[in-house]
């Protein structure tokens, strides 16, 4: 699958009968390795898909000293990713997506149609979208989801620090774009308990999104 070779860390979980790949990045704080994303791999696997998880330049500088350090700049984050999607060879639809940042640095690469269609990428997976830093709403991020050439898929707790529904409701993002909103969920979808939700249920309902918005795409192309 991989037919050249990545400087970067990267694991790659095969599925069943595979439908589709997708690569999932991480978020700006937690590695490709960190629980939660391994959770989110392995029920994507269930439902027959195959991921790609990497870790971008700053957190494989962390892995070697220890240090933590903040993430790189957008430009270095797109060519990372950039370069985990030239280094693929396959024949079945690639997605691109990841948790939050990792979601955000996708949706970004999907607004040049030209790389996206030269590497036959279908669509894009956000998920909780950091439409703006913590407790600084006014520093929107909508421009990836405005000038996306490509279906956008975004799952988003209710109650997000860095998105929350009722201010998304008052921003204008393509008509590319799916939103499913995650009833009490916070960034990572987990309700509190007084919600009658858990978060296994919000993880299960997600996958099941991916998997349906990966088949409508597929299907359409």
């Amino acid at each position: 699958m991989i037919k050249n070779e990545l400087t970067i860390s990267h694991i790659i979980n095969q599925a069943d009968n595979p439908q589709a790949l997708v690569i999932f990045a991480h978020g700006a704080g937690a590695d490709m390795s960190h629980e939660y994303l391994e959770t989110i791999t392995q029920l994507m696997n269930e439902q027959h898909i195959s991921v790609l998880r990497f870790n971008f330049p700053y957190m494989d500088k962390r892995k070697v000293d220890g240090k933590r350090r903040p993430p790189d700049r957008m430009p270095t984050l797109i060519e990372c990713y950039q370069s985990v999607i030239m280094s693929l060879e396959t024949q079945l639809p690639i997605f691109i997506g990841g948790k939050s940042m990792g979601g955000r640095v996708a949706a970004t690469l999907a607004s040049d149609k030209t790389v996206m269609m030269s590497h036959n990428i279908k669509g894009v997976i956000c998920l909780g979208y950091p439409f703006h830093p913590i407790k600084k709403p006014e520093k929107l991020r909508l421009v990836p989801l405005q000038t996306t050439q490509l279906p956008i898929l975004i799952l988003q707790g209710q109650r997000d620090a860095l998105g929350n529904e009722a201010e998304i409701n008052e921003y204008e993002i393509s008509s590319l774009c799916q939103l499913h909103i995650f009833a009490d969920g916070d960034h990572d979808l987990k309700p509190r308990v007084k919600s009658g939700y858990n978060l296994q249920q919000h993880q299960s309902t997600a996958i099941n999104k991916m998997r349906s918005f990966i088949d409508e795409i597929s299907h359409r192309c």
